[in-house]
């Protein structure tokens, strides 16, 4: 192979702005922040990291099992560890037993989150089906009652992330639900305006968030069918909440969290990234994932976040396909040297 240019190696991208820094748990919710999504097998600490250089206001673990945590196993230690600058960070748990989730809430303060998060809203069957996640919307009486003794179990504000009900109920039991979920003492609200049963099909119906936010007085975050910085805006202006959320858009083009931010703050709209801006996304999170996880695994994780890194570029495709059978460092910077060079030309 050839040499890899220096330059390449060296140059700083650009980001976003400079992240908010809350002192209270309140501050965190003031002027709309724009929030990464808790995403299983992405919102690790690398991306976490990379999100908030690019403007995210405040992120959210992945999921950690709350018997995984309790039985000491590694992957879910390893969620809770959380480094001097990734703040400010929330922990998401998630179970099915009340008992076992408070033990673990208590577990996963002393890595000194922002505050601890409860999965209500995980439609996937393996984790509803067995009462956790969005399970707990079968029954709203036991996870309000739940919801309850977490917030007695630990001194970190606790907060809520769920969807508008299972389905198919024609009047959903989110806006109810919420009510119950404040008089017993949730500091904090994110909804995914879909129904469990839905899964990431159909749209997201917001209006549900604004009628949640009607009858409460803690902040209500709205999920769902946020893409692009003007579809934060929206959400702010239509709904009356209190900030956005944003999950999947955000593995494709993490520059959006920069771009709502500024819109939001500013009301002039980021031009998309450049070429180069591209280049260099999949450089910084290529290099920062095999420091993290060594090679190849390192490089094989960061593969499904290149379709959009790359995306708009001349030959796009071409690239995504040399890069997808390469599992070295030293090869992937190549070809990304190689074909920056290329379309420089």
């Amino acid at each position: 192979m050839s040499q890899i240019p220096q330059a390449f190696l060296s140059d700083k991208p650009e980001q976003g702005p400079s992240p908010r820094r809350a002192r209270t748990f309140e501050e965190l919710f003031q002027g709309f922040p724009v929030i990464l999504a808790p995403m299983e097998d992405v919102s690790d600490a690398v991306f976490r990291r990379l999100t908030r250089r690019y403007g995210a206001d405040l992120c959210v673990t992945e999921f950690v099992n709350a018997e995984g945590l309790l039985r000491g196993c590694r992957n879910a230690k390893r969620k809770l560890t959380l480094d001097a600058d990734d703040k400010p960070t929330a922990i998401q748990i998630y179970g099915a037993d009340p008992t076992r989730l408070a033990e673990a809430a208590r577990v996963a303060e002393s890595a000194q989150p922002a505050f601890i998060d409860i999965n209500c809203g995980c439609w996937v069957p393996k984790i509803a089906g067995r009462g956790a996640g969005a399970g707990w919307l079968r029954d709203p009486k036991a996870m309000v009652d739940m919801a309850k003794l977490i917030g007695s179990s630990v001194s970190l504000p606790v907060t809520v992330k769920t969807r508008i009900g299972y389905g198919p109920e024609s009047e959903m039991p989110i806006v109810d639900l919420a009510r119950r979920l404040e008089d017993v003492g949730v500091r904090a609200l994110t909804i995914h305006c879909r129904t469990a049963n839905m899964g990431h099909s159909g749209a997201a119906d917001w209006t549900w968030a604004a009628k949640a936010k009607a009858v409460v007085s803690i902040p209500v975050i709205v999920n769902g069918d946020i893409k692009t910085a003007e579809d934060a805006v929206r959400a702010r202006d239509t709904t009356g909440c209190d900030g956005a959320m944003i999950g999947r858009a955000a593995i494709d083009h993490p520059w959006v969290f920069g771009e709502a931010r500024t819109l939001l703050d500013t009301g002039v709209p980021v031009p998309p990234p450049t070429p180069a801006q591209r280049f260099a996304m999949c450089r910084e999170h290529l290099l920062a994932n095999v420091e993290e996880r060594g090679e190849p695994h390192g490089v094989r994780v960061t593969r499904r976040h290149l379709t959009g890194y790359l995306r708009g570029l001349p030959g796009a495709a071409s690239i995504r396909k040399r890069l997808l059978f390469c599992d070295s460092l030293s090869g992937c910077l190549e070809i990304l040297a190689e074909e920056s060079e290329r379309l420089a030309a």
